[in-house]
Parts: structure tokens; C-alpha cells; sequence
């Protein structure tokens, strides 16, 4: 009980700095303690993974963790909305950034997590988190496209190896939304449906977006819309760096049958850092995660086997946006075979 009181008041805390620091005078707080304090904590740290028992949430507890985002999100947002018409130039991009990476950084990863569960509630508050970045369809794509195609040319979240990261975000936004409006038609086909059918989740998802983008607009003007538009891109940019990272260059076999190998833990890097994996709710340990999809956040193990990355996310980002960076670190690691 008391791990999940200090976990609920960590990801509160997390989530809504961008308020009290903006108050404070202090809009670019956040980033600093994002992509300075947390890598200067990981180094301090270091790995192992946090992997002992005695330091997991029991499940009772573990299951309400992440639905605790939604309402800390939907609060974020609804504030942001409320204030953007208030602050100045300076003040809104410092700000909207900030927002940016809690829903990004926290939300897409707790919606991730919320997505592979079996419970209604779940998927639905997964489904919420994402169509407030407008990104809803990634809950189409990801459970059903990129865990069957992932580590392969087929994948477009799968980076090969040489592709810097920025091409690589352009070719998954675009393939992953056209890759889930696919899966979408397909499954309505077999249903009869049209794929303009309202229960189209990329139609839906989409138009609640447009939606909310409307709301925003409605409330608070220009300022409000672009403040939400633009922590959305932010979100949706964060997401693709992390996509990324978590595969580059691994690619699983192709059988004589012609189909792929199965997905094993070396097809995903790891980064065991405890600080990080803390506040990602252990996406980290992806080669767990990718090998063992049904299991929860709280249950993933560090997997020696897999290609280890040398820092957390937080640290690997920002050496992500530096290519020639990126390509020193990382092909230095990159299996043989891949």
C-alpha cells in the first residue's frame, strides 16, 4: 500500500508539474527534470533494472496505477485550455512543451500499458489518453500491427539500421495510420460493415480529436488550439524517438515457410535503469514486455539476453535527435546477424 501512495503521488507529480513550475515562473522546469535531472539520476543509479519482488506493486494495487492518469491528464489539459489565452508567446511554448511531454512521456505510455489489458474499462481509458494527442488509432496499430510485425521490413515502427530518426518519424506516422485504417476495414468487411461504419476506431478516434481540437477552440481561441495541436504533436513526436529506440536495427529471421521467426527478446532493446523505468511504468524492459505481451507493467523482468541499451530513455532521446550521435552509440551494439 504505502508503494502504491508514493507511485500515485509520483505520477501526479509528474504529470502536473508543468502547472505549479508555470506558476513559479518556472514554465521550462519540467524539461529540466525530464532530460537533465532523470539522466543524471539514472547515471547515479544505474542498472540493475528495479526487478526484485520486494519492490513491485502487488496487482491490486498495480491495476489502479495507471488509470489514475486519465483524470490527472484530463485536469492537465482542461487547465491548459483554460490558461493558454493568458500567458505570453514565451510563456505558452514553454509551457504547451512541457504538457507535451507529460502526455507524451506519461500518457501514451500508460494509454500502451492500459491497451494490452482484457478489462473494458482499460482499453477504454486507453483509448481516451490517446484521443487526447490525437493519436487514437495507435491503439488499432500497435495491439494489432506492430506486436505481429514488429522487428521486420513490414513494421513501419521498426527502424532499420541507418535510418536516423527523423525520416523514421515521418515513415511511422504515416505507415502506422494507414496500416490501422487497413486493419480496421478488414475487420468491418468481415462484419458486413462499410469502413465509414461509426465503430471504425481510426474514424472515431480521429473525429474525437477534431473534436476536442474544436472544444479547445471554442473555450480559449487561437491560443487554446494551439496550444492543444501542438502538445499533441509533441506527445505523438515523443512516442515515435521511443519507437525508435526500441527496435533499431533488430530484425527477426525469415523461416524457409516464409513466415518470421518468432518474436524473442533479442528483436527489442532494453534500457534497465530504475529511475527511468520507474516513472515509464517498466516500458523499458521492452524485450519482456514484447515476449510476454499479456504480462503487466509490474511483472516484467530484465531480460540479460537482450541487446542492452547504454541509458534510460530520457538520455537515449536526446542522443536520438543527434544522428551521427545515435549512429556511433548504436551500431557499436547492434548484433551481428541484425
Amino acid at each position: 500500500m504505502l508503494l502504491f501512495v508514493i507511485a500515485a503521488i509520483v505520477l501526479a507529480l509528474f504529470t502536473l508539474m508543468s502547472l505549479p513550475s508555470l506558476a513559479l515562473g518556472l514554465p521550462w522546469m519540467p524539461l529540466i527534470v525530464t532530460f537533465a535531472l532523470i539522466p543524471l539520476l539514472d547515471a547515479w543509479v544505474g542498472p540493475p533494472c528495479l526487478a526484485s519482488a520486494g519492490h513491485r506493486l502487488e496487482p491490486r494495487f498495480a491495476r489502479w496505477l495507471p488509470r489514475l492518469q486519465v483524470p490527472l491528464q484530463l485536469l492537465l489539459l482542461g487547465v491548459g485550455v483554460r490558461i493558454a489565452p493568458t500567458l505570453s508567446v514565451g510563456d505558452l511554448l514553454w509551457f504547451t512543451l512541457s504538457v507535451g511531454v507529460a502526455t507524451g512521456g506519461v500518457g501514451i505510455t500508460v494509454a500502451h500499458e492500459l491497451g494490452h489489458r482484457p478489462h473494458r474499462v482499460d482499453r477504454w481509458a486507453s483509448r481516451l489518453l490517446l484521443v487526447t494527442v490525437g493519436y487514437g488509432h495507435f491503439y488499432v496499430e500497435h495491439n494489432r500491427g506492430h506486436h505481429v510485425r514488429v522487428a521486420t521490413p513490414d513494421d513501419p515502427a521498426s527502424a532499420p539500421a541507418g535510418m536516423d530518426v527523423y525520416r523514421f518519424i515521418l515513415r511511422s506516422v504515416v505507415g502506422s495510420f494507414a496500416h490501422a485504417w487497413r486493419l480496421e476495414c478488414m475487420r468491418l468487411q468481415t462484419r458486413g460493415r462499410s469502413a465509414w461504419h461509426p465503430s471504425n476506431w481510426v474514424l472515431s478516434g480521429s473525429a474525437l480529436s477534431i473534436a476536442l481540437a474544436a472544444a479547445a477552440f471554442a473555450i480559449g481561441g487561437k491560443s487554446s488550439l494551439l496550444f492543444a495541436l501542438t502538445q499533441a504533436a509533441v506527445a505523438v513526436v515523443l512516442l515515435e524517438i521511443t519507437n525508435y529506440m526500441e527496435h533499431y536495427g533488430l530484425r527477426r529471421k525469415r523461416q524457409v515457410t516464409g513466415r518470421y521467426e518468432p518474436v524473442r527478446p533479442e528483436h527489442s532493446w532494453n534500457a534497465d535503469f530504475p529511475v527511468s523505468n520507474w516513472l515509464l511504468f517498466n516500458l523499458q524492459l521492452h524485450s519482456d514486455h514484447h515476449a510476454h505481451v499479456a504480462r503487466p507493467f509490474e511483472a516484467l523482468r530484465s531480460m540479460p539476453q537482450a541487446p542492452q541499451l547504454p541509458a534510460g530513455y530520457p538520455t537515449m532521446l536526446l542522443v536520438a535527435l543527434v544522428p551521427p550521435l545515435w549512429f556511433r552509440v548504436m551500431h557499436r551494439r547492434l548484433p551481428q546477424a541484425a
